[in-house]
């Protein structure tokens, strides 16, 4: 592969896996299904029980009402709580609710019984590039988030 093509290849690869685990774990979904941001915005809060809501936008890169917006949709469907800040009366913390623990716990046990499946599926050259991988795209990540806190 080309120097000058391999990151777009990179990203699109990237994106198309992350696309086709989401559409397969919807599809096996009987409660009602959840948006990205909505169950990015839930793991982050189960993560770290207790962020503020501009805390979450922060983090999320997301801007301040968008979030507020998924909080009022989150808490109205009973997988988060606001409770008042002790110190800032006018601020909110979030705190999950047993019904995002469970969802999400469902969550990741089903994907990582979709990705396994599929993992055992390719050959053993195959799956020990992937593994060797995930260093390098964990820098990348970790790359990725430093410069948009940059930003």
């Amino acid at each position: 592969m080309e120097p000058e093509t391999f990151p777009e290849a990179l990203a699109d690869t990237l994106a198309g896996v992350q696309r086709l685990i989401r559409r397969r774990l919807r599809g096996g979904m009987t409660a009602p299904r959840l948006r990205g941001a909505e169950v990015d915005l839930l793991r982050l809060v189960v993560a770290r029980p207790g962020i503020g809501v501009s805390e979450a936008a922060k983090e999320s890169y997301l801007a301040g009402n968008s979030v507020s917006t998924l909080v009022n949709q989150l808490a109205r469907d009973g997988f988060l709580v606001r409770e008042t800040d002790p110190a800032d009366r006018r601020a909110a913390r979030l705190m999950p609710t047993p019904a995002a623990e469970a969802r999400l716990r469902d969550w990741r046990q089903r994907r990582a019984a979709l990705v396994r499946n599929q993992v055992v599926r390719l050959d053993e050259a195959d799956r020990a590039a992937l593994e060797a991988a995930l260093p390098a795209l964990r820098r990348l990540a970790a790359n990725l988030h430093e410069e948009a806190e940059e930003t």
